[in-house]
């Protein structure tokens, strides 16, 4: 019998107002619901125990709270990983405990439930710490835009290292037809994690040279001696970060009638 279901689990969704590019994208309306409300209902259809949006605005709060959701507010935090460890560990001191802690993205709206349990089906092997995802690259143009991460994986799917590049670079063969000869892998940022690495030993964590150059924070967790698993998956992930892409997400969600 599977155990998915079994561990307790949270998907918290960190959400911040300001946005040098998109200002206040959270509560921008998607074919008439706000991108916060998507992600939330997503997230409340995989296998998650709880879901509840980590925020500092009160702006942001009392929207979630309008549709029914549930909300933390964290204070200043430097990125979103420290925005959901500073709202698990609220919850934790109000008495709640978990054994997984997924990072769901504010930003993607259509995010697939899916996607979300592939990553708590992992956490089925007891030595699991950090689990994320990752999605065979079909065009050149993703390979090498950098802007979409990279990742090579080990026969065990474990995460060898994360790039801006595409690696591995392959000699001797012309870059056009890369993909023809190697399999390349597109990083899809949704993360799980035990607690006790969020809260604990992430923290704790030295500074990492890779991670600076790369500006890619699971390389710190790598450099750290951190292993993290990946899950495949086939489906795209739709981000809004520009007003085109708001777009593209409002053109989305009026196609599929979502």
């Amino acid at each position: 019998m599977s155990n998915i279901k079994e561990k307790k689990s949270i998907g918290i969704i960190p959400t911040r107002y300001a946005s040098t590019r998109l200002p206040g994208k959270a509560l921008l309306d998607i074919a008439g619901k706000s991108m916060i409300q998507r992600v939330y209902e997503q997230a409340k259809k995989s296998n998650l125990s709880e879901v509840v949006v980590a925020t500092d605005d009160k702006r942001i709060q009392k929207a979630v709270e309008a549709f029914g959701g549930k909300v933390v507010l964290t204070g200043e935090q430097a990125n979103g990983t420290a925005r959901c460890a500073a709202a698990l560990q609220q919850l934790i001191t109000q008495g709640n405990q978990y054994e997984v802690v997924v990072n769901v993205q504010g930003d993607e709206p259509f995010v697939a439930p899916s996607q979300i349990n592939s990553l708590l089906a992992l956490y089925q092997q007891s030595n699991v710490v950090i689990a994320t995802l990752a999605k065979k690259i079909e065009a050149v143009e993703v390979l090498l835009n950098p802007n979409m991460v990279k990742v090579v994986l080990s026969q065990s799917n474990k995460a060898l290292y994360f790039s801006r590049n595409g690696i591995p670079f392959l000699r001797d063969v012309p870059l056009a037809h890369w993909l023809e000869k190697q399999t390349y892998y597109q990083h899809i940022g949704l993360y799980a994690f035990t607690p006790d690495f969020l809260l604990y030993k992430l923290p704790n964590l030295p500074n990492s040279h890779l991670a600076i150059a790369e500006q890619l924070e699971q390389l710190q967790w790598l450099d750290g001696g951190f292993a993290i698993q990946v899950a495949l998956t086939d489906l795209p992930n739709i981000g809004v970060d520009t007003p085109a892409d708001l777009e593209r997400a409002i053109a989305y969600a009026k196609e599929h009638n979502l």
